[in-house]
């Protein structure tokens, strides 16, 4: 119902001017996003909580292959027709306490993985949307000084995948330019690896 509204004023707007009176502009949002400098730095920073959470999961599962090494030692001491009744009691109670064991960190494992993956999920949706509204203000302001009537999103897709947007004529693509307002203050590549550096060194 929205979308026919939406379409209702738009072609509303269309009859109330004549289309040379309208000025169009479209932008592509995919590319805005994959050339602004604050997306590849998000992206690196982002890279090191996945690889650091993927770490955590490791050390985990370390200590549960040491417990699981206990457990099938005690199994074959407890199996063990050489040792006597009481000693093989003695090892089976610890290695039922060591099974217990095992299953608990088992599902502790689980269950870490799968908050830390929600975690990293909603990490990745607040970066993206933080990062897309910062370039939607550069492509609204820049709209405004342009004095364009409508700006439309190339780059998007309807919900069978087909581009909203499959032509446009007399409209003005300035995604280039609202990729150079958005990177007009990024640091050169040298201030980058001179920080990283820097950030080495401090950490040591």
């Amino acid at each position: 119902m929205k979308k026919f509204t939406f379409i209702a004023l738009l072609i509303s707007s269309l009859t109330a001017a004549s289309a040379a009176d309208i000025k169009f502009g479209v932008v592509d949002m995919q590319k805005a996003f994959a050339d602004f400098h604050k997306t590849k730095d998000a992206s690196g920073k982002f890279k090191e909580n996945v690889d650091k959470a993927q770490r955590e999961v490791n050390e985990r599962w370390s200590v549960y292959k040491n417990l699981l090494g206990e457990i099938q030692k005690l199994q074959k001491e407890a199996q063990d027709p050489i040792v006597n009744n009481e000693t093989r009691g003695k090892k089976g109670a610890e290695l039922q306490e060591k099974a217990k064991e095992l299953r608990a960190l088992e599902q502790e494992i689980g269950e870490f993985q799968n908050r830390r993956q929600g975690q990293l999920k909603q990490e990745d949706l607040q970066i993206r949307k933080g990062l897309y509204d910062e370039i939607l203000a550069v492509v609204k302001e820049k709209a405004k000084t342009e004095a364009y009537d409508f700006v439309f999103d190339k780059s998007g897709v309807s919900l069978s995948t087909v581009p909203v947007l499959l032509y446009y004529k007399d409209a003005v693509d300035f995604t280039d330019q609202i990729v150079v307002e958005l990177n007009k203050n990024a640091l050169p590549a040298s201030a980058k690896v001179d920080d990283k550096a820097s950030e080495g060194s401090t950490k040591k």
